[in-house]
């Protein structure tokens, strides 16, 4: 299972999803819904919907689901992933991932996934640019 906001899809988010399908037989990946995303300082150019859709068009991906608002290890109950995937850059904790679902029934473990090589750009550099761009148009 791999999880993230995905609004703007980059070289970098195709990287984790082929590294994480390398962990297991099946790569579900979690679309946070809107709410979670602004509530995590994340300024959306795409709807939940559309970023599913897109995610879910992904040959990588076997399926993708909506995430649950407020509680993340709701998600991780109901699909009782193997392994979790994280992207190098997420916020998490690994250990308290894996004792958290631990908590709930889920055996699971946590893998940190590397950064594509020598790729730095990230959505919110990516939106910056776009923005810099057509201010510079008007």
């Amino acid at each position: 299972m791999a999880s993230g906001v995905f609004d703007l899809l980059h070289p970098g988010h195709l990287f984790f999803f082929h590294e994480a399908r390398k962990l297991g037989d099946e790569l579900v990946v979690v679309v946070a819904r809107d709410s979670t995303a602004l509530r995590n300082g994340k300024s959306l150019i795409f709807n939940e919907d559309t970023r599913l859709q897109i995610i879910s068009e992904l040959r990588v991906v076997d399926r993708a689901v909506l995430g649950h608002e407020g509680d993340i290890y709701q998600t991780v109950k109901e699909l009782k992933p193997d392994i979790i995937a994280l992207g190098f850059d997420q916020r998490f904790d690994p250990e308290e991932i894996e004792s958290r679902s631990r908590e709930i029934g889920v055996n699971l473990k946590v893998a940190r996934m590397p950064r594509l090589p020598g790729y730095t750009k990230s959505s919110s550099t990516i939106k910056e640019k776009l923005l810099e761009h057509i201010e510079g148009r008007f």
